[in-house]
């Protein structure tokens, strides 16, 4: 029986099976086999058979990319005395907080009498065997200029140009600094764990494939849920389950960009902040669905910061919903976020549109559009906000972030469900904040 084998035994054993097992072991080996990697781990982050170059593992988040890694390199490093071994990051803090510091880091996994010591000062880890690992940052390619290493653990290398709204030339600059030093010993490889964005360094990895000494690994959150929260799975399943974001951050599936598309994930990436400014403005823009039994209402909310730069602050839409439902939330997000108004896309009856909101909430500071433009048409000139850096995105909104990757030029929709609902509510409101009267002509209800 193989080492996972006897593992998926011992989970299943009873209490008297599992003592038998212990007793039968030698204090030499029951020290080891708490530590040992090929017992603990999944068949998927053990390191594969055979002669390659780069193990590329592109996985959902929570799959066990950081431990699979650390671990990778604890082997290089106790097998040997002579490595050296490049640990790159998107930047030196994450080095040190994720893959060293971190849960699943260096410093807190194998046996504690074998585990190195961080020279935090040098940005060097070194084992009582004499084995070395250096920090770099992916931020700092000429950092890799001259450096030779025997291994390498490049984590999330999806990441390494995030923040970068032009080009990637900072990513590949690293990842061929480093290639090109890693040189030292008979057998250099490279470990990389990411999470599986559409940029130019894992494509170029996946399109040299075997050929070129690739091998991938590919893997879901779920591979890993025996040891996630059963709340946190739970949660990713209801908000993330059924968006092209969900197949991307949780099964680890990798979503390509439409060609020619409106707006990119990248794109969207790039823009996306966890911290806000005081907001100067917010404006709730909702798109009402024709029916209650056809397309969501769209409602998103977005502010306007003393930067000047926008935000896209809530996604508050709702499916299948009445008018009574549908003004209501609408009704709910301005009250919550203290907008200062409500634009509502008034094409499909006017008329009814106001008087279901006045319903909701009389004092509502509503303003009425009318779409003389089809959406696509209405959106390029926020999509060229977002190339400009004038628009941010304060969290993340996956199903709004489908949609507005599913706009085309020229009129045509391609993303999920028959009509961007989400994405023409966000439109509306980054017009009425950052392009005033060069937006649609508007009928005012103040």
């Amino acid at each position: 029986m193989d080492n996972g084998e006897e593992l998926d035994a011992l989970i299943e054993a009873n209490p008297d099976e599992l003592v038998g097992f212990l007793k039968k072991l030698s204090k030499e080996e029951y020290d080891e086999w708490q530590w040992d990697w090929n017992v603990w781990g999944r068949a998927a982050q053990r390191a594969p058979d055979g002669d390659w170059r780069i193990w590329l593992v592109m996985a959902g988040r929570g799959f066990g990319k950081t431990r699979l890694g650390a671990e990778w390199v604890r082997a290089q490093a106790e097998a040997d005395p002579d490595a050296r071994i490049a640990l790159v990051a998107s930047s030196l803090h994450e080095a040190r907080s994720i893959m060293v510091e971190g849960e699943s880091g260096l410093l807190s996994i194998g046996a504690p009498e074998r585990r190195p010591v961080f020279e935090s000062s040098v940005r060097r880890l070194v084992w009582p065997n004499g084995a070395q690992a250096f920090l770099y940052s992916a931020g700092e390619p000429e950092s890799l200029r001259g450096p030779q290493h025997s291994h390498a653990w490049c984590d999330e290398v999806a990441k390494w140009d995030a923040g970068a709204l032009r080009g990637t030339s900072r990513a590949i600059s690293a990842w061929d600094n480093l290639l090109m030093g890693l040189r030292l010993g008979a057998d250099p490889r490279l470990v990389a764990t990411t999470t599986p964005r559409p940029v130019p360094l894992v494509g170029r990895m996946l399109d040299e494939g075997e050929a070129g000494g690739v091998v991938l690994t590919r893997g879901s959150t779920f591979d890993n849920a025996q040891n996630l929260p059963a709340r946190f799975i739970a949660a990713m399943q209801q908000t993330f389950g059924d968006t092209l974001l969900g197949r991307q951050e949780l099964h680890g599936e990798l979503i390509r960009d439409l060609v020619g598309a409106l707006w990119s994930r990248a794109l969207i990436e790039s823009a996306r902040e966890t911290t806000v400014p005081p907001m100067t403005r917010v404006v709730v823009a909702v798109d009402p669905p024709a029916s209650a039994h056809g397309d969501a209402c769209g409602i998103v909310v977005c502010g306007l910061g003393d930067d000047r730069i926008a935000r896209v602050l809530a996604d508050c839409s709702v499916e299948q919903a009445s008018p009574e439902r549908w003004a209501r939330a609408v009704a709910d997000a301005a009250l919550a976020w203290s907008a200062d108004r409500v634009v509502a896309e008034a094409n499909q009856g006017g008329a009814m549109v106001e008087a279901v909101l006045r319903a909701a909430e009389a004092s509502l500071p509503l303003r009425l559009v009318h779409a003389s433009r089809g959406k696509t048409a209405r959106a390029e000139p926020v999509a060229a906000l977002y190339e400009a850096g004038r628009v941010r995105h304060a969290g993340m909104f996956p199903r709004l972030e489908d949609e507005l990757c599913g706009l085309m030029p020229g009129g045509e929709y391609q993303g999920p469900g028959r009509s961007p609902d989400r994405a023409d509510a966000c439109v509306w409101a980054l017009t009425e904040l950052m392009l005033g009267r060069a937006g649609e002509p508007r009928i005012w209800f103040d």
